[in-house]
């Protein structure tokens, strides 16, 4: 009886973690984003070639799922079908076809983008988080962590850290940051990478440039005229920073 008890009780948990295992709910996050800006690159790079769309959520009790691509968090109905195939269906008809693979969740093309591939978000943001920052969260550690060396601009020679909640540590007149992952900033950007640094309530738009172990930080100049959309170049170089 033991036995035959101890079997029951090792497949009703079997079972259990299979069911757990087939379903969708909880963060995906773009992981191909974060491994391929991990190589020291252009963030952009990274962006055009991996995305669009950063995060999904789903809530299967709710028949709901999320998904954000840096700018818009567009909320669908969830629809789960045989083998882990999802259908995430919007008004006006259009609808999402993903499908669950092994630990991985793939977004197969469309019209919205090409095939994107996700997974499990790794790290519990805090309740009441906006959707989208479990990936900001990764991506920050993965492409500004650890210690940095400024070469060059003011506080030379002291360490600069770029925390992956947005906050920061030893660059001069910033305590906090975000990267421009898309929208406005980014189309304001042109072809550039952007930051905002921001020190209490005052904070200004700043080009980036990343080349391994070197992050150069110059001006955002405005080429557009005072009543037209900004139109950010890159300026002169205010820091230069080196990976310890």
């Amino acid at each position: 009886m033991r036995r035959l008890a101890a079997l029951l009780l090792c497949a009703g948990l079997l079972t259990g973690c299979a069911g757990s295992g087939g379903s969708p709910d909880g963060t995906w996050i773009n992981q191909s984003i974060v491994e391929e800006a991990r190589q020291g690159g252009p963030l952009r790079e990274a962006l055009l070639a991996y995305g669009p769309v950063l995060e999904w959520q789903f809530d299967s009790g709710r028949s709901l799922a999320t998904y954000s691509n840096g700018f818009e968090s567009p909320q669908g109905r969830l629809d789960i079908g045989d083998a882990g195939q999802l259908t995430v269906a919007y008004q006006g008809g259009f609808e999402e076809h993903l499908k669950l693979q092994d630990d991985q969740l793939i977004q197969l093309a469309g019209a919205q983008g090409p095939q994107q591939q996700f997974s499990r978000a790794s790290h519990d943001v805090a309740l009441g988080a906006p959707i989208g920052s479990s990936f900001e969260w990764v991506l920050y550690e993965a492409y500004l962590g650890g210690k940095w060396l400024i070469r060059e601009g003011q506080g030379q020679g002291g360490l600069v850290l770029f925390h992956p909640d947005g906050s920061l540590e030893g660059l001069p007149g910033a305590e906090r940051y975000a990267l421009c992952l898309a929208g406005d900033c980014a189309s304001m950007a042109g072809d550039n990478d952007s930051l905002w640094l921001q020190l209490g309530e005052q904070g200004a738009p700043w080009i980036f440039q990343r080349e391994g172990e070197q992050l150069r930080i110059l001006e955002a100049f405005n080429a557009a005229a005072p009543d037209e959309i900004p139109e950010y170049r890159p300026g002169r170089l205010t820091w230069l920073l080196q990976r310890d």
